[in-house]
């Protein structure tokens, strides 16, 4: 492949150079996995001063969420949660719900969004905040859902001892989660 459009402005863009374009991102699209395994392999060795890494803490999370027998697409959104930390000291949730979005229902990228003012349950009362923050959010459909991620999966998931699964028991469960996009602006409507 490798072909190249012809346009300095995509004003002056031709049908040619967008099939060019479109032959080029069926590859890159298939090998989102990858990068996205790539990026979470960062947080190894990144403690922040916690028990484990931040790596240790997503496979963690996934694990527990899957021994629990939660479906590959929460598993997927366990593993992911914290993706965002590297890039996003202030709001590492948005980061991660932005990479499941595409591929998640609402209620797991509700989940992913706001698993951080929900996890702030366990520990803002120390750092000056209030704990009781996800408060706010008490009649939304999904609060129950993200209380119960964080009680059973992210809060307990920085123990050096607990079940670790390797990122190779988590990857054929990401290929397939995000093999199809549900929610995409590339998609056609009714898709």
């Amino acid at each position: 492949m490798n072909q190249h459009a012809n346009f300095t402005r995509m004003q002056d863009s031709t049908a040619a150079d967008w099939q060019a374009i479109t032959g080029e991102f069926m590859p890159f699209a298939q090998a989102l996995p990858d990068r996205v395994v790539q990026h979470l392999q960062l947080l190894q060795g990144d403690y922040g001063g916690f028990p484990v890494d931040r790596y240790t803490h997503s496979l963690q999370t996934a694990t527990r969420a899957l021994r629990d027998g939660r479906d590959e697409e929460y598993v997927v959104c366990a593993l992911l949660h914290d993706i965002g930390d590297t890039l996003g000291a202030f709001n590492h949730p948005d980061i991660a719900a932005a990479i499941v979005k595409p591929f998640a229902s609402e209620a797991n990228h509700w989940m992913v969004q706001q698993h951080g003012i929900f996890q702030g349950h366990y520990f803002f009362h120390h750092i000056g905040l209030d704990r009781n923050l996800r408060d706010r959010f008490r009649e939304h459909p999904h609060y129950t859902r993200t209380e119960e991620f964080c009680a059973l999966y992210d809060n307990p998931a920085f123990d050096p001892r607990a079940e670790t699964l390797p990122i190779e028991e988590f990857l054929p469960m990401l290929r397939r989660v995000m093999a199809q996009p549900r929610n995409s602006i590339y998609l056609k409507e009714g898709s």
